[in-house]
């Protein structure tokens, strides 16, 4: 059950946490008030990456972001290393909560998270979707075509994943590694302010957590789940991504009424373009909850 704290307000979020089935505590910030927006973050990141987002949106709906299990605050056992843990997980804060017809917005690894949690869940508790800069599909088969990668936002071999998640727990150098990571996902305009920051936080996910959860996420493949959406959704790709943006486009295409709308290279449109643009950003999420949840 979340933990008592001060009155919730705009100006003052509330800090708390909740438990999931299996004991692990999950840290969140809540903000505002109305409809429950609930922002589900990526591999190796926290929630304190969507503080723009609480920011921007409390005055317009309740804004809640967690740390998911192995990430920032939150509690990292040496278990529940897979995107569908983390999917029951997500289950469990919403029932702790008791939160009904939640907006679920997701960023790359916390789309398959919102992905697995329909293959559990359905749209259990659930009014749309944000999905930003998700890969249906992040690992290649043998033989397919560039399209194909493209669309399913692939970016690795079966090889490739095998020696990443493997370079996660060698004997380099993991601050030099997370680096390199982060400048590989955002524009040339970043600062090295939020790439330093988002280094670290990418540090707070011990390795050998961060080694198997990444193996676990790219070996999802969703191109069959997708279709079968039926709630409002909002796609966001970025144009010069590492997720290439024909993967958004592709997803949009397959949910009935999908928005979509792909940041350009000049508007911080790379990986975090809920960091690089976050008024940009916040302007499409609350105008997707305004005209197109009821």
């Amino acid at each position: 059950m979340p933990r008592p704290g001060r009155r919730r307000t705009a100006e003052h979020p509330l800090n708390g946490s909740a438990r999931t089935s299996d004991g692990v505590e999950l840290r969140y910030t809540s903000a505002g008030h109305g409809r429950p927006v609930v922002l589900v973050h990526g591999w190796c990141q926290s929630a304190a990456g969507w503080r723009h987002q609480i920011d921007g949106l409390a005055s317009a709906c309740r804004v809640i972001a967690y740390d998911q299990r192995g990430h920032g605050q939150s509690g990292k056992p040496a278990h529940g290393h897979t995107v569908h843990r983390l999917a029951a997980d997500l289950h469990d804060l919403l029932t702790g909560l008791d939160l009904d017809r939640v907006v679920l917005a997701g960023h790359s690894m916390g789309c398959s998270v919102t992905w697995a949690y329909l293959e559990l869940f359905g749209a259990d508790r659930l009014a749309g979707l944000v999905i930003a800069d998700g890969a249906p599909c992040l690992t290649a088969g043998p033989g397919w075509s560039e399209q194909a990668r493209a669309d399913a936002g692939a970016l690795f071999t079966p090889e490739e994943i095998t020696s990443a998640c493997a370079a996660l727990t060698g004997p380099g150098d993991p601050e030099a590694a997370a680096r390199g990571l982060i400048d590989s996902m955002l524009t040339p305009g970043a600062s090295t302010e939020l790439r330093d920051w988002l280094t670290r936080q990418n540090l707070l996910a011990p390795r050998e957590f961060a080694a198997k959860l990444l193996g676990n996420h790219a070996c999802q493949d969703w191109r069959d789940l997708i279709p079968r959406i039926t709630l409002p959704a909002l796609v966001i790709g970025g144009r010069a991504s590492l997720i290439p943006w024909p993967a958004a486009a592709w997803t949009a295409r397959q949910v009935p009424g999908a928005r979509l709308e792909i940041f350009e290279a000049d508007e911080g449109g790379q990986h975090f373009t809920f960091l690089e643009n976050p008024a940009k950003f916040n302007q499409l999420l609350a105008g997707f909850i305004a005209s197109a949840i009821r």
